[in-house]
């Protein structure tokens, strides 16, 4: 059975994951058994695959058949420019302006899952993984490991905690990818969760329908958070 709209219509989604991901052709290939050069053909829109083999590349990028179908390609660098607009809402409270890291990455599906409730598209598009310690994108870590590398965030190690802060340099850069209503809800999000703790909100988030109705380390749908009550979807 063969699936074109899989191999043609939607190659640069399968790119654009398996980059996220740090997966060279190569590795995909031999993940999903097949050949380096039908592998770039599948990317390339050349080559056809068969179900087993969608899936099989579904299961390998962290995205369902049903997601892959709706050709959602994340935006990394917005996702990034996203994690700087939540550490400059903390620096221009009368706080130190640092983040610890689990809270920032439930900072950040608060904000892609809020903005999918109001709008029926996710401000990043990343897929968020149902993880123990919450839903995160496999990006997230990789995102701010290169922040810190490029100079625009600082990461402070208190006891078990990772404290993250923008730096001085990064804390007027043009964050031109968001928009103005995303940068207001990002400037809500941040607001209502300055003075809780990391617990509270990974609490939050774990009794939030889309958590709770996902298996672990399934792909969590944004459609989930249509089902969501109001008041608990941030």
């Amino acid at each position: 059975m063969h699936n074109r709209d899989m191999s043609t219509k939607y190659g640069s989604l399968i790119k654009a994951l398996r980059l996220e991901r740090g997966l060279s052709q190569s590795e995909a290939a031999e993940k999903i058994g097949l050949s380096r050069q039908s592998y770039m053909a599948v990317e390339r829109g050349a080559r056809d695959m068969t179900l087993p083999e969608a899936k099989r590349l579904c299961s390998l990028l962290g995205i369902s058949i049903e997601e892959f179908s709706n050709a959602i390609i994340p935006n990394y660098e917005k996702y990034k420019q996203m994690v700087l607009a939540f550490l400059r809402t903390a620096k221009s409270s009368a706080d130190d302006g640092k983040i610890p890291k689990t809270k920032l990455a439930k900072l950040l599906y608060l904000a892609d899952f809020a903005w999918y409730y109001e709008n029926l598209e996710s401000m990043s598009g990343m897929q968020y993984l149902r993880r123990a310690y919450g839903p995160v994108p496999d990006p997230y870590f990789r995102a701010v490991a290169e922040l810190e590398e490029d100079g625009k965030i600082t990461l402070d190690h208190k006891g078990d905690a990772i404290l993250v802060q923008i730096s001085e340099g990064a804390e007027q850069e043009k964050l031109g990818l968001l928009e103005p209503g995303e940068k207001e809800l990002i400037q809500k999000i941040g607001t209502k969760w300055k003075r809780k703790r990391t617990q509270e909100i990974v609490n939050f988030t774990h009794e939030q329908l889309p958590y709770k109705l996902c298996a672990p380390d399934e792909v969590i749908p944004y459609e989930l958070i249509t089902q969501q009550d109001p008041e608990y979807v941030y």
